[in-house]
């Protein structure tokens, strides 16, 4: 499937990251919950490492790693807990030096886990060691702040940050999900330092499937795909509004922002400029762009988004 989703994009990044490792690795002997045995790093490690060559070798690229998804989350089929100081073990005496000796290009991604826990990326940067190794950290916003991700970037300004996951919950509420996600991620997380903003999950069937059992039963794709038949939900339009104008290689411009009008704006490689707003008040809203040639007046109709380009 990564095969053929290269071949219609053969420009996109991909970040792997593992729910749990091998049960026969882990003190519980469970795909839920337990930790890593410490004698089991070395060839943990390992594993990481034949992964990303057996990718190499069928012609994908794995531009990224994180450690560990939601590695304080032990409910989840599979899952497994990772407290920062296990990650930063592992990390600096183990998977970074494996990756340095085999000249492994693939960044590794700490943490992959809830914004209201910024220290436990900071911990793991605050250690040199295994600095050394780390690109940077990963978050998801199931609990906290998103202008949490500014505490990590302010903490260690060379080390990058990454927004890799929300969920949304089946059947979904169109307005109510635009509204949240665009003010929160896909608008709060770049303003905020965030490269990315990934949602969860891509696609999924008529009963939102497939999942393990105990794992998310209302997981709402972006697509839902049922036979030959495809319905496009609100997590595939909240990505759309960006991803369509936001090309890989723009950067982030300032803009002033309000409550009631969020934006962000951004400077394509291209030369674009290009500002998403949100309408987060129950009522239609006139505003203006001051852009550099001509100043923009537009309206915006209650609780939606709009895209802008010149």
């Amino acid at each position: 499937m990564l095969t053929q989703i290269k071949a219609i994009n053969p420009n996109i990044k991909i970040l792997a990251t593992p729910w749990s490792a091998p049960t026969w690795m882990k003190t519980n002997q469970s795909s839920i919950g337990g930790e890593l045995q410490t004698n089991y790093y070395a060839t943990y490690a390992n594993y990481f490492l034949k992964y990303i060559q057996a990718m190499q070798a069928n012609g994908i690229t794995i531009d990224a790693i994180s450690i560990q998804n939601e590695p304080e989350n032990e409910y989840n089929n599979p899952s497994m807990l990772m407290s920062a100081s296990q990650q930063t073990t592992f990390i600096k005496n183990n998977l970074g030096p494996l990756f340095s000796s085999n000249g492994i290009q693939s960044k590794i991604i700490i943490f992959d886990h809830n914004l209201d826990n910024p220290n436990y990326p900071i911990s793991i940067l605050n250690d040199a060691q295994a600095n050394a190794f780390v690109d940077g950290s990963a978050f998801h916003l199931y609990a906290g702040q998103i202008d949490n991700m500014s505490v990590v970037h302010n903490a260690h300004p060379n080390k990058n940050v990454y927004f890799t996951e929300q969920w949304i919950q089946a059947p979904g509420n169109f307005a109510a999900e635009i509204k949240w996600h665009f003010r929160e991620l896909m608008i709060g997380a770049p303003r905020n330092w965030s490269k990315t903003v990934l949602q969860w999950n891509l696609a999924s069937d008529s009963n939102n499937g497939p999942f393990t059992p105990g794992g998310c039963t209302e997981c709402l794709g972006a697509i839902t795909i049922n036979g030959s038949a495809i319905t496009r939900n609100p997590a595939y339009y909240i990505i759309a509004h960006s991803s369509k104008f936001v090309p890989m290689g723009s950067v982030r411009i300032q803009s002033n922002t309000s409550t009631e009008l969020p934006n962000v704006a951004y400077k394509t490689p291209q030369g674009k400029i290009v500002v998403v707003v949100l309408n987060n008040t129950d009522s239609q809203k006139s505003f203006n762009i001051n852009a550099a040639n001509k100043p923009i007046s537009t309206v915006i109709p209650a609780g939606s988004v709009a895209t802008y380009v010149w």
